[in-house]
């Protein structure tokens, strides 16, 4: 008996209404924190000493349409038009697209596929090297409105700083479920406060409205092209935060996110750059912290408090996506099991890793502490963003040949013009990597290097134990030959190979002598797609002498749950009855003395990572008092 194999999910139905209202208000508070903040340092950062760029009206007009069209092309035409088409049953992001290619793997040689899964991987772990840098960055950006108010307070930006992005943390275990209903009415108020404050600036200096021409940003390049080359390092920090328009895409779908994105958050950031460069024109000093000299001084406390929440709000994003990423990762195979925490009885994509949250929280404040401002943090930023926005390019090009059939004129054209903005932005950056740069490239290796090593510790694991496996058939003419004594009730074994005996059954066998009336094989596998319906959920196989193979498939944005699956597969006839069934698990004992082909010191880490990896009990959701785990060693 097996139910029916899986299809791809019809396309999603997009909202109307007051849904689609409701939708695009949220997609403020979540897609848009990270960009939308933005402001907030881009623009200063634009006139940095190193960069050598006189406040001349030539150069902000430059540096404002730079800008400009960087929101344009970057986020307006790549993401919003072309990138979001790219979802997997509804969901985004760059695991998600790299699944989406690996769908069409009749197409893909095995080296193609291994270059394109090493590529997807550097990309994933880019955004870890992201999500350390941007909480402690905007928030660090928002505190700094103190000293425009008080130079005296400037003692006070860090520690308070600090103090903002550990609160943020603390709280991450309660969930965003109570809270997350005021993060979409906050950011409405921000964009509307920057939006309105900009449009003021320019209505006192409206020539700024040259910079609407594309022309005052080609001739920077013109006129010293080196100085504008290194500038791009800068403008790059306007379009942080589009990739989270793409990862969310899950949340609230295409038209929610466009809408926001056109009606309000563009002409928002626009209005505030060109009122930023407006103001800079008419008082250049005020070039080290334009944002806050567009406000009144009576304003400037209310802005900071607005600014420091607009900051934690931006950060809150990332945060989950890092939560989401690490759930993703774990479920595809490159990832040791974390404790993932549902804080949501409703949404299943809020999620609370413990792990991952306590290594962010004390990234961000390492961050704090050791760049000690934003203007320093900012040349460590953008490496990691501009690596994953190429990344994406590349993906979505390659999707595009092969699902779309897109001609090569057009494939060609994409990724071309795409790929000299995106290598434009990444080159640049690359000169910041020996004063931070480094930092966030150091982090993106470590989780590479911890990811690949698990994937290739896991393939060499299964293939050993695969190989001290029985044929199932074979196991079974023995059971018949040699009457083993059977006892009430059902064994489950958990086994990653769905067609041979496991050796925690053979193992279970040769020691304890006996074998329950009903045992079931079962073997949870995981697609490349965000979530699998129930009625698709697993095949169910009868075998001779009370044997069951269960073979249950789940999405990568799933959490996998034995017993509910046990209770499902009653209706194929399974017995398990939840009081008289025990589940067998193998705890390996890996020893990296093998002759298998991978690096020595890998073989330890990867065996360190298992060791500490979260036990399968917790993880597929076992009943603690009812498992039953048989140790074996196993030369990698």
């Amino acid at each position: 008996m097996s139910a029916p194999a899986i299809s791809e999910r019809p396309p999603l139905e997009e909202p109307t209404g007051r849904r689609l209202g409701k939708l695009s208000l949220l997609a403020l508070g979540v897609v848009f924190g990270d960009i939308g903040t933005s402001p907030l340092y881009a623009f200063r950062e634009s006139f940095r000493a190193e960069y050598g760029l006189a406040r001349t009206p030539d150069n902000v007009y430059g540096v404002v349409s730079l800008i400009l069209w960087a929101l344009i092309l970057t986020v307006s035409v790549k993401y919003i038009v072309f990138i979001m088409r790219a979802d997997n049953r509804g969901e985004g992001g760059i695991l998600a697209l790299l699944a989406l290619i690996l769908q069409q793997r009749e197409r893909l040689s095995k080296r193609w596929r291994v270059i394109l899964v090493m590529t997807g991987l550097i990309g994933a772990a880019l955004l870890y090297g992201d999500g350390v840098i941007t909480p402690a960055i905007t928030v660090l950006s928002a505190v700094e409105g103190l000293e425009v108010v008080t130079p005296t307070l400037s003692h006070l930006v860090v520690p308070l700083s600090v103090v903002i992005l550990v609160l943020l943390f603390l709280v991450q275990r309660h969930g965003t479920a109570n809270i997350g209903w005021v993060f979409g009415p906050v950011m409405l108020l921000w964009f509307g406060t920057i939006g309105v404050l900009g449009a003021y600036s320019i209505m006192q200096h409206p020539h700024i409205l040259l910079a609407i021409s594309p022309m005052y940003g080609v001739q920077l390049f013109l006129n010293d092209g080196r100085t504008a080359f290194l500038l791009l390092g800068a403008v790059v920090l306007a379009v942080t935060g589009a990739e989270a328009l793409y990862a969310d895409l899950g949340h609230f779908g295409r038209r929610s996110i466009r809408i926001a994105w056109f009606a309000l958050v563009l002409p928002s950031l626009a209005l505030n750059y060109f009122g930023q460069g407006a103001i800079v024109l008419e008082n250049p000093p005020s070039v080290e912290n334009p944002f806050f000299a567009l406000a009144p001084h009576a304003m400037l406390y209310p802005l900071i408090a607005l600014a420091t929440i607009a900051a934690v709000i931006a950060s809150q994003a990332l945060i989950t996506g890092a939560f989401s990423l690490t759930h993703q990762c774990v479920q595809l195979g490159y990832s040791p099991r974390f404790n993932v925490v549902h804080t949501s009885g409703e949404e299943a994509g809020q999620i609370y890793v413990p792990e991952v949250n306590n290594a962010l929280m004390i990234g961000c404040v390492i961050m704090v502490l050791g760049f000690g401002s934003s203007a320093a943090l900012s040349a460590a930023y953008g490496i990691a963003v501009t690596g994953t926005m190429v990344i994406t390019t590349l993906l979505f090009t390659q999707l595009a040949q092969m699902k779309w059939n897109w001609k090569p004129w057009q494939y060609i054209s994409f990724a071309a013009f795409f790929l000299i903005i995106d290598l434009g932005f990444a080159a640049s950056n690359m000169v910041k990597i020996e004063s931070g740069g480094w930092v966030p490239l150091a982090i993106a290796g470590a989780i590479f290097t911890l990811m690949t090593t698990w994937h290739s510790g896991r393939r060499i694991t299964r293939t050993l134990l695969r190989n001290a496996s029985l044929p199932l058939d074979a196991l079974l003419k023995s059971l018949a030959e040699t009457h083993v004594v059977r006892v009430p009730g059902t064994a489950v074994f958990m086994t990653a190979d769905s067609s041979g005996a496991p050796m925690v059954l053979l193992h279970h066998l040769k020691h304890n002598k006996v074998l329950h009336e009903e045992v079931i094989l079962l073997t949870i596998q995981v697609k490349e797609i965000p979530e699998v319906n129930d009625a698709e959920r697993m095949t169910v196989t009868k075998l001779p002498l009370g044997f069951w193979r269960v073979v249950a498939q789940y999405g990568f944005m799933e959490a996998p749950d034995a017993q509910r699956l046990l209770a499902s597969a009653r209706a194929f006839g399974v017995r398990a009855q939840r009081m008289e069934t025990t589940y067998y698990l193998g705890r390996e004992q890996l020893l990296p003395i093998g002759s298998t082909k991978l690096a020595r010191w890998r073989k330890k880490l990867y065996a360190f990572m298992a060791r500490n990896s979260l036990p399968a009990t917790a993880f597929f959701g076992l009943p603690p008092n009812r498992v039953v785990e048989l140790g074996a060693q196993l030369e990698i």
